[in-house]
């Protein structure tokens, strides 16, 4: 049980994980205010506005940086990892995304109302645009930078 105590007292995972929570809540009042209309569904989908994958990595990465050190290994690590996962969220998934939409939209031309095509849509909101993983970057860099102030502010 002293395992689980570890990881819960593990600040540099914690601050990360908020990060993620924030950019998935932001992605709520986003799509309040641009469509008009509670979409709750947004909250557990991936795509949108801010990439919460890209404020999770830059949080764990910043956060890592400041607990061990900018020129350590860890940091690196952390750094690498942080740039395939956002890489991989605005290029090869928003492709996916891409071909997943061409696909539907000629299912959608070839299958009309007569014929019965069975099969579920492709999902087309996979990846983010790049001002989308900038953004999540900036949001995680952001809190992690502001959660360690917080904690020195209040060891004083």
């Amino acid at each position: 049980m002293q395992d689980i105590g570890d990881i819960l007292d593990n600040r540099v995972l914690l601050v990360a994980l908020i990060a993620c929570l924030i950019a998935q809540s932001m992605k709520l009042v986003i799509e309040i205010v641009k469509n008009r209309k509670l979409n709750v569904r947004v909250l557990v989908t991936t795509g949108g506005m801010p990439s919460a994958h890209s404020a999770l990595v830059t949080s764990l990465a910043t956060g890592v940086g400041q607990t061990l050190g900018w020129s350590s290994p860890d940091f690196a690590l952390a750094t690498v990892f942080a740039i395939i996962v956002m890489y991989d969220a605005a290029g090869v998934r928003q492709a996916a995304g891409k071909q997943a939409r061409i696909l539907n939209q000629m299912i959608d031309e070839l299958f009309d109302d007569k014929h019965d095509f069975t099969q579920d849509r492709l999902k087309e909101l996979l990846g983010h645009t790049p001002v989308q993983v900038i953004a999540g970057s900036a949001l995680g860099i952001t809190i992690s930078f502001l959660a360690k102030s917080f904690l020195l502010a209040n060891s004083l």
